[in-house]
């Protein structure tokens, strides 16, 4: 790995960064011990890989896995609806918003355990950016489009196989929402990896209710099954050649309005309330994408190239994992610790400023009150 020095400075520049990040900005910030022009050769150095990461990462990992640790999988999409196109930024289907947007999809990695009764740890320990090198025509628009050699989907099985296999990571569980909820999905984790899974599925996702209904293939919606409350059973899903057990939890949304949330793993020994409860860590990986975005200037970052924006993507991960180090030692969260940031900064403009105003040409208290700067505006 080139510069280690670097992607450490840059990284502390992004959690100490509230704007855009710069190689100017950074230069600035370190009264130019470092050019514009170095850091910028750092970020267009060779492609900083999830090789280069996992070594970063392998020490702290080491410490906190433990046998019954999960690896929470999800993806997001950086936003550049300005930048210039290339192949990792382009245009991504977002589920979440139900369109195509433009910007950077990348997979995140997630893994999460309990480090005591009162804290836990959540770790990414890979990603994958998006890349999409293909082009071609849309038989119906006639536009150029682009899509990726290899699917999401694929991508996740070959993670998760480098993170069990070669990297050895310590884990019982993945987990995922409904998008990554495919029968290959399934099967991999199941059959090759030999880990539990609890993944969501969509209400028309066809299930037979016994192993004879599947060889006559009787299936239906899990919608159409009468699941009595805080129940799991027994299903086949279509397509699948062994058994998993559905829950169905009914939730309410903050209009009031209920929602139904259908799970499965192939877990027999979990409960209803262990396979919920489980499930509910998924959420560790939402609250990593909004950290990353919100306090280590994910997508604050100005470079134009592929190259540079993955570098930049690189060292704000590694900002995150500094974060959530910083969290255990001060029994805060993410956000704490930025705002901390952002006082501390505050206060030393506002003590700045006062170094640059004349001397004697500041109000009292008093006058302030008696007579406001802004009155007569």
């Amino acid at each position: 790995m080139k510069h280690p020095e670097l992607i450490d400075l840059y990284s502390d520049y992004l959690l100490t960064s509230f704007g855009l990040s710069s190689a100017v900005g950074m230069s600035k910030m370190l009264d130019g011990e470092y050019s514009h022009d170095q850091i910028s050769r750092f970020l267009a150095q060779t492609t900083l890989t999830p090789l280069d990461y996992w070594k970063a990462i392998k020490p702290i990992v080491r410490k906190v896995e433990q046998d019954d640790g999960v690896i929470a999988v999800d993806d997001f999409i950086i936003d550049k609806p300005h930048s210039t196109e290339n192949d990792i930024i382009c245009y991504h289907f977002d589920h979440k918003v139900n369109r195509n947007v433009k910007g950077i999809n990348v997979i995140s990695f997630l893994y999460h355990t309990a480090l005591d009764e009162s804290q836990s740890i959540e770790l990414p320990v890979s990603y994958e950016i998006v890349s999409k090198p293909v082009k071609y025509k849309d038989p119906v628009t006639n536009q150029e489009k682009r899509r990726s050699e290899v699917t999401k989907n694929e991508l996740v099985r070959e993670r998760l196989s480098v993170l069990a296999r070669k990297n050895r990571i310590k884990f019982s569980t993945v987990l995922w929402d409904t998008w990554y909820s495919s029968n290959d999905n399934f099967d991999y984790v199941h059959k090759e990896l030999s880990k539990y899974f609890v993944g969501a599925l969509k209400s028309n996702r066809q299930v037979a209710l016994s192993k004879s209904e599947k060889l006559q293939g009787k299936f239906q919606s899990v919608s159409a099954i009468n699941l009595e409350p805080q129940s799991r059973i027994e299903v086949w899903i279509k397509g699948l050649d062994f058994p998993v057990y559905l829950t169905k939890q009914v939730f309410t949304n903050r209009d009031e309005s209920t929602g139904e949330l259908y799970l499965v793993s192939n877990r027999k020994e979990y409960t209803y309330e262990q396979q919920i409860m489980i499930y509910q860590k998924r959420w560790k990986v939402e609250q990593f994408h909004k950290s990353t975005k919100q306090n280590a200037a994910l997508a604050k970052s100005p470079t134009k190239y592929e190259v540079t924006q993955s570098n930049h993507i690189f060292c704000s991960v590694i900002a995150y994992v500094k974060l959530e180090l910083l969290k255990i030692k001060h029994c805060t969260n993410h956000f704490a610790i930025k705002g901390k940031l952002y006082l501390k900064a505050v206060q030393a403009a506002f003590k700045e400023l006062q170094n640059l105003k004349p001397k004697g040409t500041g109000l009292t208290l008093k006058a302030q009150t008696e007579m406001p700067l802004l009155a007569n505006l």
